[in-house]
C-alpha cells in the first residue's frame, strides 16, 4: 500500500512538472508571436508616418525647378505665335510711348511760384526784355507761354490774354500728344486675347469633331491653351491702363498750373502798366 502510495506521488509530480514546462514554452511562443506581430505593425506604422514626408518634401523641390520667368516662357510659347505675338507688340509698343511720356511730362514740369517771382523782379528792374530774357532760359510749357504774352504785351493787355489763351491750347496739345495710341493699345490688347480665345475654341471643337470622341484631355487642352491669350491680353491692359492713369494725372496737373500762371501773369502785366 506505501509503494502505491509512492508510485502514484512520483507519478504525480511528473506529471506536474511536464504540465508547467508545456505552459511555459506555449506562453514563451505566444511571448514571440506578439513581439514579431507588434514589430511588424511598427514598421507598418513608421512606414506609413514616412510616406508622407517624403511626399511633402519632394513636392517643393519640382515646384522650385521652374523659375517665373520660365513658366511665363512656358505659357506664352503654349498660347502659340500668332496672337500672342501681337499682344507683346501691343505692350512693348505702349510702353515705349509711355516712357517717351513720363520724360517729357516731368522735363514739362515748371515751379511756377518760382518763375513768376523771377518774371515780377525782371519786369521791376530791367523790363518786358529781362523778363522774356528769364522765360527764353526756363524751359517748360509754362515759360513758353509767359514769353508768347510777354511779346504782345505791347499791344496791350487784351492781346495778351488772348495770345496766352492760344498759345496755351497748343502747349495743351503737346503735352497729349500720343496719349491716344495708348488708349488705343489698351483696347486692342484684350480684344486680340478674345479672338485668340475665339479661335483657340474653334480649333479645339474641330479637333473633337475628327476624333469623333469627347476626350477630356483633348478639350482641357485646347481650352487652355484658347485661354491664355486673354489673359495676357488682359494683363498688358492693365498695365498700360495704369501708366494712363498717371499721365492723364500729371497732364492734368500741369495744364491748371498753367492756367493759374496765365492769370498771374496777366495781373503782374496790370501792374506793371499802372507803375508807367
Amino acid at each position: 500500500m506505501k509503494k502505491l502510495f509512492a508510485l502514484v506521488a512520483v507519478t504525480g509530480l511528473l506529471s506536474f512538472g511536464a504540465f508547467n514546462k508545456t505552459f511555459a514554452q506555449e506562453e514563451t511562443a505566444a511571448d514571440t508571436t506578439e513581439m514579431t506581430t507588434d514589430s511588424a505593425m511598427a514598421e507598418v506604422v513608421v512606414e506609413e508616418v514616412q510616406e508622407p514626408v517624403k511626399e511633402v518634401i519632394e513636392e517643393p523641390a519640382v515646384v522650385a525647378d521652374q523659375s517665373f520667368h520660365q513658366v511665363l516662357k512656358t505659357k506664352f510659347i503654349e498660347g502659340g505665335p500668332e496672337f500672342m505675338g501681337i499682344v507683346l507688340l501691343c505692350l512693348i509698343l505702349g510702353l515705349a510711348i509711355v516712357i517717351e511720356r513720363i520724360i517729357y511730362l516731368n522735363m514739362a514740369t515748371t515751379n511756377t511760384d518760382k518763375l513768376l517771382k523771377n518774371v515780377e523782379n525782371a519786369l521791376s528792374s530791367g523790363g518786358v526784355d529781362a523778363a522774356k530774357e528769364v522765360c527764353r532760359n526756363t524751359a517748360g510749357p509754362v515759360a513758353s507761354i509767359f514769353y508768347q504774352g510777354l511779346d504782345r504785351s505791347h499791344e496791350g493787355v487784351e492781346m495778351v490774354e488772348k495770345t496766352v489763351v492760344s498759345y496755351g491750347s497748343v502747349q495743351m496739345g503737346l503735352l497729349e500728344k500720343g496719349v491716344s495710341w495708348i488708349s488705343l493699345f489698351i483696347a486692342l490688347a484684350p480684344m486680340l486675347g478674345f479672338m485668340g480665345t475665339v479661335i483657340g475654341m474653334i480649333g479645339a471643337f474641330d479637333a473633337i469633331e475628327a476624333a469623333g470622341d469627347i476626350s477630356p484631355s483633348l478639350v482641357a487642352g485646347g481650352i487652355k491653351v484658347a485661354l491664355l491669350t486673354t489673359v495676357f491680353g488682359l494683363i498688358v491692359a492693365m498695365i498700360l491702363q495704369v501708366f494712363y492713369n498717371y499721365i492723364v494725372a500729371k497732364v492734368d496737373s500741369i495744364v491748371n498750373d498753367m492756367e493759374d500762371a496765365s492769370i498771374s501773369l496777366v495781373d503782374l502785366l496790370v501792374k506793371h502798366e499802372l507803375k508807367k
